[in-house]
């Protein structure tokens, strides 16, 4: 029994709820929370206890709605979609000043300017040549930690966003 209570606070749909509960206190329960979002008490059970493979996409949408939670939406692209899942995306919403950090980290030394004019010697002739090949896997890796750092930015705002409607 210990056991799925450790498990019950690693899933992300069980924590997000009771991040939400303490502005919500209709979230404090399932009961409350299932009729909320339409769904069963036992469906709700199953998806904080992962005992559903794939929660409902709908339900993923209602859930992020309600518990201001964006991190619910790339976290079920990252892992649940068979799209999404090939594909680096931010899946929580950190601290701003971490993601400030790694932006900061990534813009240092020029190597913004260095991997934008690398790809624009690599692009000129219109193909990737066999000796370009590792420095185009290097800007590609630099692009993607990119890509993740801003999508951690646009969730802490979306976060933010929806706390301040609450408030207002």
């Amino acid at each position: 029994m210990a056991k799925d209570c450790m498990t019950t606070n690693e899933n992300i749909y069980f924590r997000c709820r009771k991040e939400a509960a303490r502005y919500n206190d209709k979230l404090n329960s399932r009961e409350s929370t299932s009729e909320l979002l339409g769904v069963s008490v036992s469906s709700l059970a199953n998806y904080e206890l992962g005992n559903t493979k794939v929660v409902p996409v709908d339900v993923v949408v209602l859930m992020a709605d309600l518990y201001n939670a964006p991190e619910l939406l790339n976290n079920y692209c990252a892992n649940d979609c068979p799209i999404g899942c090939r594909k680096a995306i931010a899946t929580e919403v950190k601290p701003i000043e971490k993601t400030t950090l790694g932006l900061l980290e990534l813009f240092s030394g020029n190597k913004l300017d260095f991997m934008m004019s690398a790809l624009t010697t690599i692009a000129v002739d219109g193909k990737v040549e066999e000796a370009e090949r590792q420095k185009m896997n290097e800007i590609v890796a630099y692009m993607q930690k990119l890509k993740v750092l801003v999508e951690e930015l646009m969730l802490f705002e979306a976060k933010q966003k929806g706390e301040h409607n609450e408030q207002s």
